[in-house]
């Protein structure tokens, strides 16, 4: 457990690197095991969700070890296919192995996985994804297996642009004979990254960041080095919390195109700012209003993980801002421990709506989540007097050394563990 302590009040100012993305490595390091490889990633972020896939990855019999940013793996010394609950368990993201395992061993045993608690978040385009290549499926209770003698290219039908799925059927489609082609895949950035580590891998790849990728082969590499793209939520996190605090700060190593929706809405609600190739700078006073209507969407549209960001951000904003979550069915959590530092919303289904209020006051809350959690911080960063944030640990999923950047920033907060 926990606690992050902050003292509200405090302009955050000056400049700071952004982390690699959390949700471009992740279903990298599941990749690394498609076939036999060394693989050296730099730009790592120091995340317990990577730490999860890193344990993963050595349960299996991989080596995987992480200096600071740079990660190393081999894959050659693999000899299990089956994925202990412990390890499934403690984050969603651990069943992007399934596609991985199963084009390296032809099996993939694996439970349920965890993670958030957002709502409803089955897996069953993941399993008819695999299906489709040829696998076989089989449910005893908690536990999956998959198994295939041989995967065959197919045309895979997403209902829905699910990024896990994507990612998994793009994964697995690497051992399939003839070509594959995902119809209405995700066009997340980190679809466009997993593609060139598996492109440097060996595959034939093609079309991340449309609808529809195709994969025709795979001649494996011996030899694979990457660098991470940066992380967008990270970016947008630092963004929230200097317009929410009248701050003036630049973000370097980031990829503009990556929030523009963001950028959209704060510009909106009264924030300068300037951008240039690799950087972006905001400048707010304070004194932010209304960003009107504010609806998540699969990419490019407003991304659901900004959306608790964005909120914190706009508690005190002049005006009625809503926010309609599309993409998962139980995504307001965070919205009764904002309503702890004096918040004004209130919730209703799908939409939430935040009347900005003259001041927040420091309060005792929770991080349900790692989102949520992020979103707590922004708020108490704002507050007068001081806030106490209880975290089981979802903040350290996503965020590498947040409190050290924060304070670096010139917030007054600290995490006592």
């Amino acid at each position: 457990m926990a606690i992050w302590h902050c003292n509200g009040g405090k302009r955050l100012e000056g400049a700071c690197f952004v982390q690699g993305a959390k949700n471009a490595v992740l279903p990298i390091l599941a990749a690394s095991i498609v076939c036999p490889i060394e693989t050296d990633l730099l730009n790592v972020p120091q995340l317990s969700d990577v730490d999860a896939s890193l344990r993963i990855l050595r349960s299996l019999g991989c080596t995987a070890q992480q200096q600071e940013n740079d990660v190393y793996i081999d894959s050659h010394a693999l000899y299990s296919s089956q994925i202990p609950h412990s390890m499934m368990e403690s984050m969603r993201s651990s069943v992007l192995f399934m596609g991985a395992l199963l084009a390296r061993c032809g099996e993939a045993r694996l439970t349920l996985p965890g993670g958030c608690k957002l709502g409803a978040r089955p897996i069953d385009m993941h399993l008819d994804a695999m299906k489709a290549l040829g696998a076989k499926i089989e449910e005893n209770g908690c536990e999956i297996i998959c198994t295939a003698h041989k995967l065959t290219g197919t045309d895979i039908r997403l209902p829905y642009p699910s990024v896990g799925a994507t990612e998994n059927a793009m994964i697995a489609a690497c051992a399939a004979e003839g070509e594959t082609v995902i119809v209405g895949a995700a066009r997340e950035p980190e679809i466009e990254d997993l593609q060139e580590y598996l492109r440097k891998a060996g595959a034939y790849i093609s079309g991340a960041g449309t609808g529809t990728i195709r994969i025709s082969g795979f001649e494996p590499e011996s030899h694979v080095g990457h660098r991470i793209i940066p992380d967008r939520i990270a970016s947008a996190t630092f963004l929230c919390a200097a317009a929410a605090t009248g701050g003036d700060i630049e973000l370097r190593g980031v990829d503009l195109r990556q929030f523009s929706r963001l950028q959209h809405f704060l510009k909106q609600s009264g924030c300068d700012i300037i951008s240039s190739r690799r950087s972006v700078r905001l400048i707010s006073d304070g004194k932010l209003s209304s960003a009107g209507r504010v609806s998540t969407g699969p990419y490019p549209e407003f991304p659901t993980d900004m959306q608790p960001l964005l909120m914190a951000a706009l508690l005190k904003a002049g005006g009625r801002t809503d926010f309609i979550e599309n993409v998962f069915d139980s995504r307001f959590g965070h919205a009764s421990e904002l309503r702890r530092f004096g918040a004004d919303i209130s919730v209703e289904g799908r939409k939430a709506s935040v009347w900005g209020v003259r001041s927040l006051k420091g309060a005792v809350v929770s991080a349900g989540d790692l989102r949520g959690g992020a979103a707590m911080i922004i708020a108490a960063l704002t507050a007068e007097g001081e806030s106490l944030i209880v975290d089981s640990g979802h903040i350290a999923r996503g965020y590498e050394h947040l409190d050290h950047k924060l304070r670096y920033l010139g917030a007054d907060i600290f995490l006592e563990l």
